[in-house]
C-alpha cells in the first residue's frame, strides 16, 4: 500500500534538503521564494498551454472553482495537459510542503490566475478559515511565476509570521485593502516559486504595467480535509492512464 513517505521518495521529494536559513524562512516567516524551479523552456510550454485553454474555454474559464473580476482564471489544470505534471508533482515544492505539514497531505487544487493591466488587487486574506489557536498548517499553497513579479506588475504581498496568529485577518487589521506595515512583496522572475503556509495573510497587488502577470497556484491540503477540486469527480480517463501509483496517491484517486 502506498504511504506518504513512499510517495515522497518515489517522486524525488525525499532527496531535497533545505538549508537552515531556508527552513527558518518557511517555518518561522511562513513563506519561501525558490528561484529557477522552472527553466525557460518549461515556462514557455506552460504559458502556451494556459493561453490555449483560455482561448478554448472563453467565458467559462475558471468556473470549476470561481471567476474573479479583473483577472483571467483557470481551474482543474491536472486534467488539462501533462505539461502541468511538472508543477503539482515537483519534488522540491513537495519537500517544502512536507516541512510545513509533517503529516499526510494531498493536492488541493491547481489553478491559474492572470492579473490584467490595472487590475488584480486583493484584500489581505488567508486560504483557510479562521485559525484556531495552536492549529497546525492545514493548507500549503505555491505561486508559480510565469511572468516577472515586480512592484509594477503586481507581485503578491505576504505578511511574515501572520500564519501564527489565531482568528482571521480582520481581527487585527481595520482595512484589509491597505498596505500592511509588515508586508513584503514576493519578487521574482519567470520560473520562481513562492511556497507558503496558506494561513499566512497575503493578496495580489495591482498590475500597473501593460503586461501579463500570469501565475499558477498549486495548493496541497491535510489529507483529512476535502479538496477544492475533487479529483475523484473530475479525473479524466486520459489523465488516469498516465499517472503512476505515487501520483494517484497525491491526487487521492487510488
Amino acid at each position: 500500500m502506498m504511504t506518504m513517505e513512499t510517495m515522497l521518495r518515489e517522486l524525488g521529494a525525499a532527496s531535497h534538503d533545505f538549508s537552515e536559513e531556508e527552513q527558518a524562512k518557511l517555518l518561522d516567516q511562513g513563506y519561501l521564494l525558490i528561484p529557477n524551479v522552472l527553466d525557460a523552456t518549461a515556462v514557455d510550454l506552460l504559458r502556451r498551454r494556459v493561453e490555449q485553454i483560455w482561448e478554448v474555454e472563453g467565458e467559462a474559464a475558471g468556473l470549476e472553482v470561481h471567476q474573479q473580476p479583473g483577472t483571467r482564471r483557470l481551474a482543474d489544470l491536472v486534467n488539462k495537459g501533462d505539461v502541468f505534471d511538472r508543477v503539482w508533482m515537483n519534488p522540491r515544492v513537495l519537500a517544502a510542503a512536507w516541512l510545513l505539514f509533517r503529516r499526510p497531505f494531498k493536492l488541493f487544487s491547481l489553478n491559474a490566475r492572470d492579473a490584467l493591466p490595472g487590475q488584480g488587487e486583493q484584500a489581505l486574506h488567508a486560504d483557510w478559515g479562521e485559525r484556531e489557536r495552536d492549529e497546525p498548517c492545514r493548507v500549503v499553497n505555491s505561486v508559480w511565476m510565469l511572468d516577472t513579479f515586480s512592484k509594477v506588475t503586481g507581485a503578491t504581498r505576504i505578511v511574515p509570521k501572520s500564519h501564527q496568529l489565531a482568528g482571521k485577518p480582520s481581527d487585527y487589521v481595520a482595512d484589509l485593502n491597505l498596505p500592511h506595515a509588515d508586508e513584503v512583496l514576493a519578487l521574482g522572475g519567470p520560473g520562481t516559486v513562492m511556497v507558503y503556509n496558506a494561513h499566512a495573510w497575503h493578496g495580489g497587488t495591482k498590475n500597473q504595467s501593460h503586461d501579463h502577470r500570469r501565475a499558477l497556484h498549486c495548493a496541497y491540503v491535510d489529507r483529512n480535509f476535502a479538496q477544492q477540486t475533487d479529483q475523484r469527480q473530475y479525473l479524466r480517463p486520459e489523465t488516469r492512464s498516465r499517472l503512476s501509483e505515487p501520483a494517484r496517491y497525491l491526487l487521492d484517486v487510488e
